[in-house]
C-alpha cells in the first residue's frame, strides 16, 4: 500500500462522516464549521492512480459567481 492511501482514505471518510452529522438534527454547526476546513487541509495528496493520468483539476465548469 503507498505510504499517504491510508492517511487520504481515513480523512476523506471522516469529511464524509461529518457532513452526514452536519445534516443531524441538532447537530453542532459551530462545530461543523470550525472542525471542516482543518480537515479538508490535512488531505494528503491522492494516492496514485486515483485519478486518471490526464486529470487537471484546473480544467471544469465555472463555479457560480466565478468567472468564466
Amino acid at each position: 500500500m503507498c505510504p499517504n492511501c491510508e492517511d487520504f482514505a481515513r480523512t476523506v471518510l471522516l469529511l464524509g462522516q461529518l457532513a452526514l452529522y452536519a445534516d443531524v438534527d441538532g447537530a453542532d454547526l459551530d462545530f461543523v464549521e470550525a472542525v471542516s476546513p482543518s480537515l479538508a487541509a490535512s488531505l494528503p495528496e491522492p494516492p496514485p492512480g486515483m485519478f486518471p493520468s490526464d486529470y487537471d483539476p484546473e480544467d471544469g465548469p465555472a463555479y457560480p459567481g466565478e468567472d468564466s
